[in-house]
């Protein structure tokens, strides 16, 4: 018998009971890497599909022992009030070593390379909340569309299994990921965040002609669609904007329901802990 290769994949969080994210209770799979580069973007763990280390230095009690393990001295213990340490990121290979090591999990892995058994033996652990709630499996992301075969192995699995599936998505991709994934998927939940292509270049990195165009494209299918707008202050949350997209969302469907989600302010602290600027 040939034996089947799995697609792996790479994600960076699993997160279990979530409310949010969809009808009932649910299970969201976060997969790592995104197009996208919003300023606000409250998971930049998530942007970049390579894994990295962070460092929340609310955890570490300034023991020393990943600066003494770290095989390319990249890590620097910085005494003062509170023992701090410092990352040279350029050092630094990601051997792990200073992961394993640290006795309060205050340095971590940014990811993890899995596959979709990996992803559905968590996911089984919550059938039962799933039927009582009417919940089930959200991949978000990052962009769960820049690594569609994956996201596509897991909502199969999940097909399998009656379980409801959503996924959460700039539709920043190309047409070809839509159609991998879009037999599988219940309930499509669309980040439309900027409706101006220009400023949506400069908050996000990238304009929304595909995004546009890509949202026409699924609308057409007659797909389950929620339209989410991030309500960033003076950015997203103008009248203007807002209008814009409203209108958009209208003259594409009439039935696509539209919801404002509130900013979550402690996302700056994932910033500090990649050692990065929060820009927003």
């Amino acid at each position: 018998m040939e034996q089947v290769i799995e697609k792996k994949g790479i994600i960076f969080k699993i997160k279990r009971f979530s409310i949010h994210d969809g009808p009932g209770i649910r299970t969201s799979v976060f997969l790592k890497g995104c197009p996208l580069n919003c300023i606000w973007c409250h998971s930049p763990e998530g942007i970049s599909q390579n894994i990295s280390i962070w460092y929340n230095s609310n955890l570490c009690i300034g023991c020393g022992q990943c600066v003494k393990a770290c095989p390319n001295v990249a890590l620097e213990l910085i005494s003062g009030a509170n023992n701090q340490i410092n990352i040279d990121r350029e050092l630094c290979n990601i051997s792990g070593d200073c992961v394993r090591i640290c006795p309060t999990n205050s340095i971590q892995f940014t990811g993890s390379v899995t596959d979709v058994s990996g992803i559905m033996s968590e996911v089984e652990k919550d059938i039962l909340y799933f039927q009582k709630s009417g919940g089930g499996v959200t991949l978000t992301g990052g962009e769960p569309l820049s690594q569609p075969e994956f996201s596509a192995g897991i909502l199969k699995e999940c097909r399998k299994r009656n379980i409801h599936t959503a996924i959460e998505t700039s539709l920043f991709c190309g047409k070809n990921a839509i159609d991998l994934v879009s037999d599988n998927v219940d309930l499509f939940l669309i980040d439309l965040k900027i409706s101006d292509s220009a400023a949506h270049r400069v908050y996000t990195g990238k304009g929304n002609e595909i995004i546009r165009g890509n949202f026409h494209y699924l609308a057409r299918q007659g797909k389950n669609i929620i339209v989410r707008i991030p309500l960033i202050k003076n950015i997203t949350d103008t009248e203007n904007n807002i209008n814009a997209i409203t209108q958009f969302v209208a003259e594409t469907r009439k039935d696509i329901m539209i919801e404002k989600i509130s900013y979550n302010p402690l996302a700056e602290n994932n910033y500090r802990k990649l050692g990065i600027p929060f820009l927003l």
